[in-house]
């Protein structure tokens, strides 16, 4: 029986734990100054020779008003487009990237990376998982 609650429990906080979906806070460094990047939670799945969209999401605090320089790069291997997003303080923080993978792209896991860089205080970025899976 104690061995059943130890498994059920390590699995628990492996999925809490495995599948944070946003980064580390950047900007000021208190919650209400502060803003973090929301990527998907699970890997994305897209088929070889097909383009997909991902929303990216800036979670901005209640006072934080900055632009912010989003920078995404991928693995080679896989196309992102834009690369680099400029979401002004006025702005929806949804930002919308195309994912492309060609026909010859090899099955597998991709990494792509977001960084993001307010006008003043720390930049914060994270990455997410786009799985090319065959047609």
């Amino acid at each position: 029986m104690k061995t059943a609650i130890t498994i059920v429990m390590t699995l628990a906080l492996a999925v809490i734990f495995g599948c944070q979906s946003s980064s580390p806070r950047g900007g000021g460094m208190t919650k209400d100054v502060g803003f973090k990047i929301a990527v998907p939670t699970f890997s994305t799945e897209i088929k070889q020779g097909e383009t997909q969209n991902i929303t990216v999401s800036l979670e901005r605090g209640d006072y934080f008003k900055q632009e912010v320089k989003l920078q995404v790069q991928a693995s080679k291997g896989i196309s992102v487009d834009p690369t680099d997003v400029l979401v002004k303080a006025s702005e929806s923080p949804d930002i919308q990237l195309r994912i492309a993978a060609t026909k010859d792209t090899a099955l597998g896991a991709y990494r792509v990376s977001v960084k993001a860089t307010p006008k003043t205080g720390e930049p914060t970025s994270t990455a997410f998982t786009v799985k090319v899976v065959a047609p």
